[in-house]
């Protein structure tokens, strides 16, 4: 058997040394590339692997005994929606399904008389009592402090005791042990209760005998997790009463982590071997919103193994329920991404740049599900005036919804800030579980533009295309052409670099015409008949820097390519053209959505369309500035740029959009 090079490859792909693999950088990663805890164990045991293939033998999970639990944040503080945030991370948790829940106090809002606070403990309770798991509270200020006459000793005590649980208790779970302790017991002298002074900021005797018991008795577990509502471990109008509670953690020798809350952002504190955390809000007051900073809503995922501890903090509403992503949602997201909006009518802008007229924007859902939808027209001309400013909707499944959009702009302002109005659309897809917001899609209005003719200019002037963005858009109504009719489609252009996939202009979409320079390489591809005619010399190499005049033709029984105006590929086919509805793109390549793709880098110029054969023999001489002529649809001699527009100066005039890194300008030499 003779063995080539190639089939060495594999082997050597095989071959490359586990420390080698580990030395990889993370390339591209910006966030968490260090690990807390150490590797798993992991072991070779024969008995629990089965395969009947050769290969690298693969370590599996070692049998440790490990569980989850999951931390809800404070409740209060802010507005009444805040129980909306709390029933969406019951939800994300019930994707989850932790062994057990456990809360760090603020569960509702309190500070009230006992009806009210009835009221409030009904509707949390009733929506946590929706979890699949077990849930354990932690008494905050909010949940025991009273307001108003006829105060109780005790305030609230005695009905969160009652409702809710014990002010402070322990149990055992997987021989780990959760500890909740109780920091409102207020000032032991005068039995004022207050967040912000440290004499009220204190551990009681008896709470502080039943802890050190309730150590004792738990020595042997491998982690003890304490929760809290006040994080005194920070210090400042706490005091330092904490102090005397942390020793007795320390001297445990398995506190693994305190867990906190009250002052609604994350904060992290270890000392002595304990991991202090304080958890911001699921549902409460945000005083800011810098979610990478630990300002958001949140819920904690601890994962407990028996030598190390993980966490993570997940944003409320950011879980995906993976059972609900069916091929049906998945197609109903895709149909809503490509965009719901179309219009009826045009806004007429005038020679001055005034515009008074209105559209009618189209949104329709081709889902099977309703869509919550809001409009908003926008421009970043700010002389643009829209009525009304934003449009709100449920379109039921298959529905379509009609808004009238009125547009207004003063007059005498055609110059290079003149920008396009916009309808900006965000839809929300309102699936069982979940609102599935799709990316906002913002689509230019359409303007039919009356534009000055430009003077031919005394230094020559051409579209200059960035090969990032930069793009011509001719609308898809103005190229309308006989099927069978013959055409021509010719440019001059001067390339400045090649690419692999280039698009020079283009309609092409497995249907249509357009030219290619890949590579440096001229094409022309024509959907005639059934298929498309490739014309594709391998023996012509285009030069960067140099202007070239391109033409491609079809007379009805050929399809012809020139370079230059020498005929350098042709092949012989008669047949009816494909159509699409597609624009032509100046600069770039169309996808089926009609965007830009494959962007060309250099000059184009004199682009001009025309319904019939214009050339023919092997020879002919290019002209360096086309004109119309009988037939010509589309004619662009790029001679000064008017507001975002190109002149075409073919009738009916329907004018260019000049898009992305594109500018009209005089390209030197």
């Amino acid at each position: 058997m003779l063995v080539r090079p190639s089939m060495l490859l594999p082997l050597a792909l095989f071959l490359v040394s586990p420390a080698a693999i580990a030395q990889t950088d993370n390339i591209g990663h910006t966030r968490h590339e260090h690990a807390h805890g150490e590797k798993h164990p992991r072991v070779v045991e024969e008995h629990r692997f089965m395969t009947n293939r050769a290969g690298r033998e693969l370590q599996l999970p070692a049998g440790e005994e490990m569980f989850t639990f999951a931390i809800f944040g404070d409740r209060t503080g802010g507005p009444a929606e805040g129980v909306s945030v709390l029933a969406d991370a019951v939800r994300d948790v019930n994707l989850l399904e932790p062994d057990l829940v456990m809360t760090v106090g603020d569960m509702i809002q309190g500070y009230n008389q006992r009806p009210g606070w009835l009221e409030q403990m009904r509707e949390f309770r009733g929506i946590m009592d929706e979890l699949l798991c077990p849930w354990f509270p932690v008494a905050g200020n909010h949940d025991v402090y009273w307001r108003g006459p006829d105060r109780p000793d005790r305030e609230h005590e005695d009905a969160y005791e009652v409702h809710f649980g014990p002010l402070w208790y322990a149990f055992e779970h997987k021989k780990c042990w959760f500890v909740v302790l109780y920091t409102d017991e207020g000032n032991p002298a005068t039995g004022e209760r207050s967040i912000s002074k440290a004499e009220c900021q204190t551990m009681s005797p008896e709470q502080l005998a039943w802890l050190s018991s309730t150590l004792e008795r738990t020595k042997d577990a491998p982690h003890v997790f304490v929760f809290v509502h006040h994080p005194r471990w920070i210090g400042g109008n706490y005091g330092n009463d904490w102090e005397k509670v942390h020793e007795v953690l320390v001297d445990a020798g398995n506190v693994s982590a305190v867990f906190g809350g009250h002052i609604h952002q994350m904060r992290y504190d270890p000392r002595d071997g304990i991991e202090y955390v304080a958890l911001a809000t699921t549902g409460g007051g945000q005083s800011g919103r810098i979610p990478d900073a630990g300002y958001l809503h949140h819920f904690n995922m601890v994962t407990v193994r028996e030598n190390q501890i993980a966490m993570a903090a997940l944003p409320v509403g950011e879980v995906l329920d993976v059972r609900e992503l069916t091929p049906e949602l998945r197609q109903d997201a895709r149909r809503l991404a490509d965009g719901v909006a179309t219009f009826r009518g045009k806004l007429d802008v005038s020679v001055a740049g005034a515009c008074s007229g209105e559209v009618e924007v189209l949104l329709r859902n081709p889902g099977g599900r309703a869509i919550d939808v809001t409009l908003v027209p926008e421009s970043d001309d700010s002389r643009w005036m829209f009525w009304p400013d934003h449009a709100h909707a449920v379109i039921p499944a298959g529905g379509e919804r009609v808004f009238p959009v009125r547009a207004t702009r003063e007059a005498g302002s055609m110059d290079e800030w003149f920008r396009m109005p916009e309808v900006a659309v965000s839809v929300d897809y309102l699936a069982e579980g979940f609102r599935y917001s799709i990316p906002e899609r913002v689509t230019p209005m359409p303007v039919q533009a009356s534009l000055p003719v430009p003077a031919t200019p005394d230094v020559e002037h051409a579209l200059r295309v960035d090969g990032r963005s930069g793009h011509v858009v001719v609308d898809a109504e103005r190229l309308k052409m006989d099927l069978g009719s013959a055409f021509t489609l010719e440019c001059w252009f001067r390339a400045e670099r090649f690419g692999s996939r280039v698009g020079l202009v283009n309609k092409t979409e497995n249907s249509e015409y357009g030219f290619f320079v890949s590579d440096g390489r001229p094409a022309f591809y024509a959907f005639i008949g059934r298929g498309y005619v490739e014309l594709e010399p391998d023996d012509v190499k285009l030069e960067r820097g140099r202007w070239y005049h391109i033409a491609g033709v079809y007379d009805g029984s050929e399809v012809r390519l020139y370079l230059d105006g020498r005929l350098i590929a042709s092949q012989e086919r008669s047949g009816r053209r494909r159509a699409n509805a597609l624009p032509l793109l100046v600069g770039a390549d169309v996808d089926g959505a009609g965007r830009p793709m494959s962007y060309f880098a250099g000059w184009i110029d004199g682009v001009r369309l025309t319904e019939r054969a214009l050339y023919d023999g092997r020879q002919f001489e290019p002209p360096r500035r086309p004109a119309e002529v009988d037939g010509t649809r589309v004619l662009l001699n790029f001679d000064a740029p008017i507001g975002p527009w190109a002149f075409d100066e073919t009738e009916p005039r329907m004018h260019p959009l000049v898009k992305g890194g594109a500018s009209i300008e005089a390209p030197g030499r």
